[in-house]
């Protein structure tokens, strides 16, 4: 398995798209401080899966994109791939290349992929388990990592020489199996927990279930008995139906009859009607002469009231003459 090519684009210093090609043999990268050597051993392990900012020289993961200077703006993601040859099929993967993409937005969102497929960062760390190739593995020793691996405690190095073993990846599923199993016996003892509840609970639902095919019984005898009271209802309501429609023809023979009286007084009302039209003129004349008479009676009434002033006037004069005489 050989390290073929890796490709740069807004990581860290790197703003262009820089490509580093790996031929065989020793291949180095020289530069005066500062010119982002490091950035490539950076930009590898940050591939390979390093989710810690401190182990890639940042605060927080976003340093990791290009940030910008004087004269070009930011970048709005970082972008790195990986070309590994994979001629002896160490990586368990049909690909004779396999093409490792890590990207990371400013918006905190990342993506992995594997041969241009969308993949997990769980993918990757298994594709290259017991390699010797990982973000932690001895294949990408550091400025200063040595010092530090020389002066590591048996359990450390032990990591290691188990990683260069070959066996790493089988602890790891052998840690796998045990979490699972562990799971198994916490669902075990659930399960038995759970038959222990069901069982205290099963006298009681024998109970219930007694008492429910009682309430069947008696829910079908109700139904029979409500079936059967409904049927009588039923034809009571029949015969008494049969009674009020009598009631009703009856009733409108007697509405028809009416019917038949009242158009009968309304062609009575009509002939009456044209008798009064033609003995209007002769009232109206009627009431023009009693009011004439009325007139003259009032008239006459006067004439009678002033006569009688007079005869009194004429008796009082003619008892004063008597006395006089």
């Amino acid at each position: 398995m050989q390290l073929k090519k890796l490709e740069i684009f807004g990581f860290k210093s790197f703003s262009d798209k820089t490509s580093f090609a790996f031929e065989s043999g020793i291949t180095g990268i020289v530069g005066p401080n500062g010119c982002g050597k490091s950035n490539v051993v950076d930009a590898i392990k940050w591939i390979l899966g390093d989710q810690s900012a401190k182990s890639l020289r940042g605060n927080e993961m976003s340093d990791v994109i290009f940030n910008g200077t004087n004269k070009r703006s930011s970048m709005g993601y970082a972008e790195a791939s990986l070309t590994i040859l994979n001629d002896r099929n160490l990586l368990p993967i049909e690909y004779e290349e396999v093409c490792i993409t890590r990207r990371l937005y400013t918006s905190g969102e990342s993506e992995y992929l594997i041969n241009k497929q969308t993949s997990r960062l769980k993918d990757i760390k298994e594709l290259f388990m017991d390699t010797g190739v990982g973000a932690n593995c001895y294949s990408l020793i550091e400025q200063g990592k040595v010092d530090t691996l020389l002066q590591a405690n048996a359990q450390e190095r032990r990591f290691v020489f188990e990683e260069a073993a070959g066996i790493s990846k089988y602890k790891t599923k052998k840690k796998e199996a045990m979490s699972k199993l562990e799971k198994v016996e916490q669902n075990l003892l659930r399960l038995n927990d759970i038959i222990e509840e069901v069982q205290k609970q099963l006298r009681s639902v024998k109970l219930q279930a007694s008492k429910a095919v009682k309430y069947n019984e008696y829910v079908d005898r109700l139904k029979n008995l409500s079936i059967k009271l409904s049927l009588k209802k039923y034809r009571t309501f029949k015969d008494k139906r049969t009674g009020i429609l009598c009631q009703i023809q009856q009733k409108e023979d007697q509405g028809q009859e009416m019917l038949t009286n009242i158009e009968d007084m309304q062609v009575q009302k009509n002939g009456l009607q044209e008798h009064m039209d033609k003995l209007a003129p002769d009232l109206e004349r009627l009431q023009f002469d009693q009011a004439n008479i009325e007139s003259k009676n009032t008239s006459t009434h006067d004439k009678i009231g002033f006569n009688q002033e007079t005869i009194e006037a004429l008796i009082t004069q003619k008892a004063k003459y008597e006395k006089h005489i």
